[in-house]
């Protein structure tokens, strides 16, 4: 009889989780949850209320009733399933520890060893992400991600050539993994092998032709290039699947400067500027449109706001303002910039020859322009063969009127 009633309640509880399994199949989670809260506490009851939150993006509940679960009965495959469910809270210390016990009774575990090389890599244990991607690739040959992976660890230990090699295996396990083929042309643009670089880059844009980051690197190309009609095509695309970036609408103020169609140039560096207060390259190029346009006003106020904002060398912007006050007529300020530009960029030869140059017409004590015309020669010889010319002649005249003079400059 007591038989008996036992398979009377299994069998009523089968009954119930079909009826639960159901409801959750058809999205009725909250009545099947309140069917399970009705149920007597067990392994399978704590394991589906999990199960349902899970299914909601509930993951905090999920975790808490699959702990309950694992209490009640030790199960890999839930471990597992709990395991992944830390990763997505970044509790990555929880989700190791899990994924740990699991391999050390399973050591053919690929799964779990390879959600644990990920955080492994996530959580800075370099030394245990290299031995378990290794033997990973080792014990399956044909998956891209070991390798990728493998490669990733190498990057962060700065090990380039064992970096570009795992990148390389990847990409020849799975030639349409989009990871290693954007890894591997970056890798190569760093080392400057523009041909291997453009090889991957093409590669991947058959394979996601709207990848943005390899899009980056063929409009680069073309900037370099000077092919700025077929950069500023690129650049509309990108900025058509991931609108109102700083580094579209900045490209396509360059672009459009470099042709000359400054209307446009105009509007994009603006846009740029509105998404990046602090690029100070975009206030420069707005100065030297408005300059270009006779609007002195505006040109000094973007040049200044580059010297305000920028924090890398502000040469440029101190070159533009000199220009202004150039037109305005106000020598002083003029040389006042140049010397501003050299202070800020030593390596700025152009600047040490306008200084040079312009204390040659301003001054009449063309000592001054000497002494600028010889830093200019012991510097910059080769750097500009007309600047170079230039500054031999003048200090060759300099001398000359001076020895005339009864005086030797040296």
């Amino acid at each position: 009889m007591a038989s008996m009633i036992v398979c009377l309640k299994v069998g009523a509880q089968v009954s119930t989780f079909k009826t639960i399994d159901s409801l959750t199949s058809i999205g009725r989670y909250q009545k099947a949850l309140v069917l399970l809260n009705e149920l007597p506490e067990t392994y399978i009851k704590n394991k589906k209320i999990a199960s349902v939150y899970e299914s909601i993006d509930n993951y905090k509940r999920a975790t808490g009733f699959y702990e309950k679960a694992l209490s009640l009965k030790e199960n890999d495959v839930l471990k597992l399933k709990l395991g992944k469910i830390h990763i997505r809270l970044n509790q990555f210390n929880k989700a190791i520890a899990l994924l740990e016990e699991i391999v050390d009774k399973d050591k053919d575990n690929l799964l779990a060893k390879y959600l644990l090389g990920k955080l492994y890599l996530k959580t800075n244990q370099i030394k245990k992400a290299v031995t378990f991607f290794k033997e990973l690739k080792r014990a399956d040959n044909t998956n891209a991600n070991y390798p990728y992976y493998l490669g990733l660890v190498y990057q962060k230990l700065k090990k380039r050539n064992l970096k570009i090699d795992n990148f390389l295996e990847a990409y020849r396990r799975d030639n349409q993994h989009i990871k290693a083929i954007e890894k591997l042309a970056l890798a190569y643009r760093v080392l400057r092998d523009r041909d291997s670089s453009n090889l991957f880059v093409n590669k991947g844009l058959k394979v996601v032709p709207n990848h943005i980051n390899l899009n980056k690197l063929k409009i680069n190309d073309f900037f370099r290039e000077k092919k700025y009609k077929e950069a500023i095509r690129l650049l509309k695309k990108i900025d058509s699947i991931k609108p109102n970036e700083h580094y579209t609408y900045k490209m396509l103020g360059k672009s459009y400067y470099e042709i000359e169609e400054l209307d446009s140039a105009k509007m994009y560096f603006s846009k740029a500027l509105k998404l990046d207060r602090s690029d100070f390259k975009s206030y420069i190029f707005l100065g030297s449109i408005y300059f270009e346009e006779k609007d002195l006003q505006n040109a000094s106020m973007n040049y200044l706001m580059a010297t305000i904002v920028g924090k890398e060398p502000r040469d440029q912007a101190h070159l533009g303002m000199a220009n202004v006050f150039f037109e305005q007529k106000k020598p002083k300020r003029v040389i006042e910039q140049y010397k501003k530009a050299i202070a800020e960029n030593r390596n700025n030869y152009k600047a040490l020859y306008l200084l040079a140059n312009f204390s040659d017409n301003y001054y009449e004590d063309k000592k001054v322009a000497y002494k600028y015309y010889q830093r200019y020669i012991d510097r910059f010889e080769r750097k500009d063969s007309l600047f170079t010319v230039n500054a031999e002649r003048r200090i060759k005249e300099i001398k000359k009127e001076h020895f005339l003079k009864g005086e030797i400059l040296e």
